[in-house]
């Protein structure tokens, strides 16, 4: 097991290369100048191009990429183009405030879609089962942005129950993790639902319906364990739309976290700002693909043997 998370982990070296060289070879087709973005445009042509052998932009696209490859492994993202400050500084703060919006996200998506999953698998096929399918699939479809235009009108305009913007109270932080987390409900519900109709069809599930449990007892102390191994391999797909909608929503509700960092980067040519939250986003999810894989035998022990021999690949086929 530990050669397995060792060789994951070491994964880590070619992504954050193919993450840093995309956005590399993309900053160099965006048009601007990050120079006159800094100075305006009232500044003259020697001071932009003063500026812009300061900051090192008129070095050759690979000579720049390699150097800032050998200060992040020091530990050094750069500075703000923006700001003068080190952009690891500027990001630590911002990542716990999204880190809450996402888990929270995540958690309501997660609790309502499994919720809702069972009772559409226990209610197979009825009213009820119907209802719960156009419902979820309902807020999949929705944009999350329209939903949030949505609930910041009902909410904060209309009944003034909860802030529009901004988390200066814990209550800033409700309508941006329902709006991530609703979106995920149907993903959440379509698998509890598969997953238990397929569990509740074994044969150990009618042995012990014959042996007269109850229901309920049947589905929490037999059916549930087996049915949320799906489950919890989609919490960590779940975890990178969450991040990447969190982006958007965290702009809309001017929430200042590590997704509205990188959008005003975008904005503002800032690119050892943009560089640095997108290699520490990829980072977490890499991160959080790992901890799923690894929950896997936490869930089911038996599919230890399958990850140590054969990969995570092949432990989620086999928890499929």
């Amino acid at each position: 097991m530990l050669r397995y998370i060792g060789k994951r982990i070491l994964l880590l070296i070619p992504i954050l290369l193919g993450v840093s060289a995309i956005i590399f070879t993309l900053k160099t087709f965006t048009p601007g100048d990050p120079a006159r973005q800094i100075l305006g445009n009232n500044a003259t042509e020697e001071q932009v191009d003063a500026k812009r052998e300061e900051l090192g932009l008129n070095d050759p696209v690979l000579v720049q990429y390699v150097r800032y490859i050998a200060g992040v492994c020091h530990g050094d993202f750069g500075d703000s183009y923006r700001t003068g400050e080190p952009v690891l500084s500027e990001i630590a703060p911002r990542i716990l405030t999204s880190a809450k919006i996402t888990l929270g996200a995540v958690a309501i998506g997660a609790i309502l879609g499994v919720l809702l999953g069972i009772i559409s698998a226990l209610k197979k096929y009825t009213w009820i089962d119907s209802l719960v399918l156009v419902v979820s699939m309902f807020f999949q479809s929705v944009p999350e942005f329209a939903v949030a235009l949505v609930l910041i009108l009902i909410f904060a305009v209309n009944l003034h129950l909860l802030p529009a913007t901004g988390i200066e109270t814990a209550a800033g932080y409700i309508l941006p993790m329902c709006c991530i987390g609703l979106s995920s409900v149907a993903s959440y519900t379509r698998i509890t639902r598969s997953s238990m109709l397929e569990v509740l069809g074994e044969d150990y599930i009618r042995t012990a319906r014959s042996k007269g449990q109850t229901e309920a007892k049947i589905v929490e102390s037999h059916a549930l364990r087996n049915a949320m191994i799906p489950v919890a391999q989609s919490i960590g797909t779940s975890l990178g739309n969450s991040i990447g909608g969190g982006m958007v929503l965290e702009t809309v509700f001017s929430v200042p976290g590590v997704g509205k960092y990188i959008v005003d980067s975008i904005t503002q040519r800032n690119y050892p700002s943009v560089l640095g939250g997108a290699l520490i986003l990829a980072f977490i999810l890499t991160i959080i693909n790992l901890l799923v894989d690894i929950s896997f035998v936490v869930i089911d022990p038996r599919l230890k043997t399958t990850i140590i021999s054969g990969g995570a690949k092949k432990a989620k086929k086999a928890a499929a």
